[in-house]
């Protein structure tokens, strides 16, 4: 079996439609109790709930992330970077060894790490039943006896609470960022139509959900490939005429060629549009920069951020960093921790550079930052982050601001502002004591504390 701690001997394969086992004929009057683990982004959340859909569609029972052990279990797996790829390896191994207990009778292995190594996995994985990648759906419905509803792929069983989803717009990526695996797995950018979004969004409003999170491996490309232009505002300006959308959010904005300016007067003329970035800059070297083709150097991404800040003064901006990316060195990462201290930025994600075979780094440089470095460095920057939320979260002391209830946990109800995304950012606790707030409702907060994480609040 794959040793979980060394994945990165397997060997890729081009991206092309898997289906590495023969699908028995359809009985769709065969139910069955299925398990379906989802692992890595929320892109992958998305697929989950339109498999989930066609399951149910088909009268079978489904469990998600479940620790109950069923006749068939289902892995929608990562295979981004290596935390990712030994955490899918690790679960796939943790089910087979289910069902040679006897625990679960069929295993089916899909999605980005099923993509990418295919060939390896079968072979050394033979308790596997099959393998699919990431667009095999239909495949998946026939393994298991079902029908696929190719006229329903707009509805999803949605994993979310019912009050925000996910829509994502587009599937692949055009760019070639040099540390990034996503293009050689989910291949070119294929856009999906604003008609179809405007009716999977109507769709899912009708379920109650009222935040809509715009995802994509590259938000800004949107439309390139099927429209012949960047229709990213185009798409909004769709979007917010459904009036049972009351927030509309950003993530994956490519700095690159970024609408601006579009954007920017699409905030300022629907509230609904909550006033938040989502701008992954990656690092601030020039010559790091070009080395992870990245396509813009360091004034661009910030003169975006200042134009939106400048334009947007409360903006909530959220961006990402690798550290240890080949040839890092000293003045590199001492020009990183310049920028987290200078630009403030209001949420930070900070990452490792993970070596990937099939990257354009990984044919092109060696991977000579030691792994501790890489870490310390990341750490520090964190760190830095930490005192900069602090400061930014106690800015927001005995002011009021409309807060979404996402759930309650022990003594309190959790929610966000229009400046946090869920399950990534910052969240408001208020006291349930002699409260009683409705989920995935909106209500009225004043902030009366703040951590570096979270802020506590009570109803105005």
């Amino acid at each position: 079996p794959l040793n979980p701690s060394t994945p990165q001997h397997l060997n890729p394969s081009t991206p092309q439609r898997l289906n590495l086992s023969t699908p028995k004929p359809l009985n769709p009057s065969t139910k069955m109790k299925i398990n379906l683990i989802t692992l890595g982004c929320f892109k992958n959340l998305v697929d989950s709930e339109r498999i989930i859909h066609q399951i149910e569609r088909n009268g079978h029972t489904v469990l998600h992330n479940s620790e109950e052990f069923s006749e068939a279990v289902i892995i929608n797996t990562c295979g981004f970077i290596l935390d990712a790829k030994t955490e899918s390896i690790e679960n796939i191994l943790r089910i087979a060894e289910a069902k040679k207990k006897g625990l679960v009778k069929k295993i089916i292995v899909m999605g980005c790490l099923s993509q990418r190594y295919s060939e390896s996995m079968k072979e050394e994985m033979p308790e596997i039943d099959s393998f699919y990648g990431v667009n095999d759906h239909e495949a998946i419905l026939a393994d298991l006896e079902s029908n696929y509803y190719a006229g329903e792929l707009h509805r999803r069983s949605l994993l979310t609470p019912t009050h925000y989803a996910y829509l994502k717009i587009s599937e692949g990526c055009n760019r070639n960022c040099a540390f990034c695996a996503i293009p050689s797995i989910r291949g070119k950018q294929i856009s999906v139509s604003i008609p179809d979004l405007i009716k999977e969004a109507k769709e899912l409003t009708s379920k109650g959900v009222k935040e809509i999170i715009l995802i994509a491996q590259d938000l800004t490309s949107y439309g390139t490939d099927i429209y012949s232009e960047k229709a990213l505002p185009k798409l909004i300006g769709e979007l917010v005429k459904i009036e049972e959308i009351q927030w509309l959010r950003l993530h994956y904005t490519y700095p690159y060629q970024f609408p601006a300016d579009e954007i920017i007067q699409l905030m300022k003329d629907h509230p609904k549009i909550c006033k938040y970035l989502d701008i992954p800059v990656q690092h601030i070297s020039d010559s790091i920069l070009k080395n992870m083709n990245r396509g813009h150097g360091s004034k661009e991404a910030m003169e975006i951020i200042h134009k939106f800040r400048k334009e947007i003064p409360d903006i909530a901006v959220r961006t990402t960093l690798i550290t240890g990316f080949p040839g890092e060195t000293a003045k590199d990462f001492s020009d990183l921790k310049e920028l987290v201290a200078s630009a403030k930025f209001d949420r930070l994600g900070v990452f490792t550079y993970s070596h990937e075979e099939g990257t354009p780094a990984y044919e092109k440089f060696k991977d000579n930052v030691p792994e501790k470095l890489k870490i310390s460095r990341m750490e520090e920057l964190l760190a830095m982050q930490e005192s900069i939320s602090l400061e930014n979260n106690q800015l927001k002391l005995n002011k009021v601001f409309k807060v979404l209830i996402d759930n309650k946990e022990g003594e309190f109800y959790i929610g966000r502002t229009e400046f946090d995304s869920p399950e990534v950012d910052n969240e408001v606790l208020i006291p349930a004591e002699n409260t009683e707030l409705q989920i995935g409702e909106f209500w009225e907060v004043e902030i009366y504390d703040a951590t570096e994480f979270d802020l506590f609040g009570r109803l105005r």
